[in-house]
């Protein structure tokens, strides 16, 4: 927990980014907020304003001049109605990087100190403004860079996670006041907990905290963009792509095969998504080892990757080969494997504009009669049918995003762990009670369950993690 001196001092910081603007807003937080400003303060009185009020006036360093440092506005929230559940005021400032310098400078010599990253998020969360998971879900609102990503961010910052766990916390909460009370009698040989609906209760817990973990792999792609691995051979055409989706010469193009030696990465916001493309070397046997080494990057790239784009050069298919059975020839391994996660696949017909006009191929690309599923022709090049790949792209992400379906979606990685350690504690709970397991020993799992769910929320509090997270904000938040 945060020590107790410095939960009682008043802390000051600048809560708008760096530089200069219109305007910047400096926060002040604490017992003594309204009193410290007040004493700097032209205008009318602080002291006994209303919260969630707006004032005019001037701030003035009393002691060097009666000259005002800024006219500005004071936004005062009165406890425990505010951001941090204390006194606030927040001063509105012209956006001069001398005025917010000054201002602060008079802040700390009136008693307050500058707030520590997070610090403000930290004490909302201690005086139970909201809990560990809420504010995780503020840190993700502020970074947020698309819509999937802002939406499911809000959704954790208003409580989504909160709720849920919570509601399966009590569940095993009561469990546990059962079974700690047959313990207590443990010599009249009495159970108080039916063990039939335990395990019921334990399974269907165990199957929800299932699915929240499994919604990670999603939930990180949409907050960090969803990976998308460029493969193919030599001179598909891989490096062009990434130029002319990123309106931008990112990639070295060049006809020499084996141009590109390392994976490139670039995110590129298209609809609702952020998209994290992943321009990878050609796929090829070579004896060359710094190219085996780009190659075998890209392989791991698809192996991480949520969507594949496999790119092949439409001149190298025969004219009668246009069909699915021939283009999975150009897959590779890793996207022929029934193992594991494999991504979605779109294959990619690039140089459609070096294509013979009498060829069956172009043919059909002209009368749009090309009806294999997720095949997209274009030219990289002259960024034909771009806007085809971009609408392909946007499907495959809205058919794997659940957000709009009023599912809960882990997206932080300190929750989607401790969800899997609820699960391993949990999973020989519900063994134990298939075969008999006594019951100090049911009820420790329980514990250790309860215990690791309470880690996501802050129920109990931990200052490894509070300082872990907050150190990750930025002072004014």
């Amino acid at each position: 927990m945060m020590d107790l001196y410095l939960a009682e001092d008043t802390i000051c910081a600048i809560s708008t980014p760096g530089g200069t603007g219109g305007i910047a807003v400096i926060r002040v937080s604490g017992p003594e907020a309204v009193s410290i400003v007040d004493s700097l303060w032209k205008g009318a009185p602080l002291s006994s304003a209303k919260s969630h009020t707006a004032h005019l006036g001037e701030i003035i360093d009393k002691e060097r001049s009666d000259e005002p440092l800024d006219q500005c506005v004071a936004t005062v929230f009165r406890r425990p109605n505010s951001y941090t559940g204390e006194d606030i005021v927040e001063i509105s400032v012209h956006g001069s990087r001398w005025i917010q310098r000054e201002t602060i400078a008079l802040l700390m010599r009136s008693g307050c100190r500058m707030a520590q990253p997070g610090e403000y998020t930290r004490r909302a969360v201690m005086n139970g403004r909201m809990d560990l998971s809420q504010a995780e879900g503020v840190a993700d609102v502020i970074a947020s860079s698309s819509r999937a990503a802002h939406r499911i961010a809000m959704s954790q910052m208003k409580g989504s996670i909160s709720k849920k766990l919570s509601t399966l916390r009590e569940q095993l909460i009561q469990l546990s006041a059962l079974l700690e009370l047959e313990l207590d009698f443990s010599e009249e040989d009495v159970e108080f907990a039916d063990r039939n609906r335990l395990l019921q209760i334990a399974t269907d817990i165990h199957n929800e905290l299932q699915r929240l973990h499994n919604s990670f792999q999603g939930g990180n792609a949409i907050k960090e963009g969803i990976p998308v691995a460029i493969i193919g051979a030599t001179n598909a055409g891989k490096s062009s792509l990434l130029n002319t989706l990123l309106d931008d010469e990112r990639a070295i193009v060049s006809d020499i095969h084996g141009t590109t030696r390392d994976t490139i990465e670039e995110t590129l916001e298209i609809g609702d998504y952020l998209f994290r493309f992943i321009d990878t070397a050609g796929l090829r046997d070579t004896s060359d080892p710094i190219e085996q080494i780009g190659i075998s990057r890209s392989r791991k790239a698809i192996s991480r990757s949520v969507i594949a784009l496999l790119l092949i050069d439409a001149t190298t298919v025969p004219d009668d080969s246009l069909d699915m059975t021939a283009l999975r020839n150009h897959l590779p391994e890793e996207l022929l494997s029934d193992t594991g996660i494999s991504p979605s696949i779109i294959v990619v017909l690039n140089k459609v504009d070096l294509l013979d006009p009498s060829s069956k191929t172009k043919q059909a690309i002209n009368t749009d009669k090309i009806s294999i599923e997720n095949v997209i022709p274009i030219s990289a090049k002259h960024g034909t049918g771009i806007s085809d790949l971009k609408h392909e792209l946007t499907k495959i992400a809205k058919n794997k995003d659940t957000t709009d379906q009023n599912d809960i979606i882990i997206t932080n990685l300190r929750q989607a762990e401790a969800l899997g350690q609820a699960i391993e504690s949990i999973r020989p709970l519900i063994n134990g009670l298939n075969n008999g397991l006594e019951s100090f020993l049911i009820a420790e799992h329980l514990r250790e369950t309860i215990s690791h769910l309470s880690t996501i929320t802050g129920t109990i509090p931990s200052t490894e993690i509070l300082n872990t997270i907050f150190s990750q904000f930025c002072i004014g938040k």
